[in-house]
């Protein structure tokens, strides 16, 4: 089984973009928290979310995006529960690969949330996650012109799927996000941080 800094190498030998990277490191962070909060293997998870959009910049076209990483995978020797859960975040692969275990509907769970508290983060004055709130976070899913690209239905099917309440997914996302803000590109700046703590 490849190492998680293999699994790292191969995403990023992949993606250049930084935002999608940063995309996956938050969706990884996601996953390891709600691993451990099942009991279930934290690197296991942890990979499938590091690796789950690792086509997509090369490959965006939905019918291609995860089935073309499905064959970089297997061809690596990954575990066959990250294929299938990696193929099934993607709705277009409903009919082969239905949802249907813990860490399939965590990674779908994960994967849109992480982008709108993300956009969230970034439009406060100090661009730090410390201290967002999950009603910070509603009120931007409110806003249709607000990171467009997190399609909302996804967001309340995710948790709804995995069985936890909308509100209570948000904050543990954001928890576990803020653990990892510094990687994510979302503690703040010394500068910004400070300001806002003398307001």
């Amino acid at each position: 089984m490849p190492t998680r800094n293999d699994a790292y190498t191969l995403m990023t030998s992949h993606v250049k973009n930084e935002s999608l990277q940063k995309h996956m490191l938050s969706v990884e962070a996601a996953m390891r928290a709600y691993a451990r909060k099942y009991g279930e293997d934290e690197e296991l998870w942890a990979m499938t979310g590091l690796l789950h959009d690792c086509d997509y910049e090369e490959y965006p076209d939905l019918h291609e995006h995860t089935r073309v990483a499905a064959e970089w995978l297997r061809a690596d020797g990954y575990d066959e529960r990250i294929i299938y859960a990696i193929l099934a975040h993607n709705d277009l692969n409903a009919d082969t690969h239905p949802r249907t275990d813990l860490l399939s509907r965590g990674l779908y769970a994960c994967d849109e949330i992480t982008g709108m508290i993300t956009a969230t983060t970034l439009v406060r004055p100090n661009k730090s996650i410390q201290g967002l709130e999950v009603s910070s976070v509603r009120k931007k899913m409110k806003s249709k012109g607000f990171a467009a690209g997190v399609n909302r239905e996804d967001l309340v099917k995710g948790a709804e799927e995995l069985n936890v309440d909308l509100n209570e997914h948000i904050a543990f996302v954001i928890q576990a996000m803020t653990e990892n803000a510094d990687t994510l590109g979302l503690a703040g700046t010394a500068e910004e941080t400070r300001q806002e703590a003398a307001r």
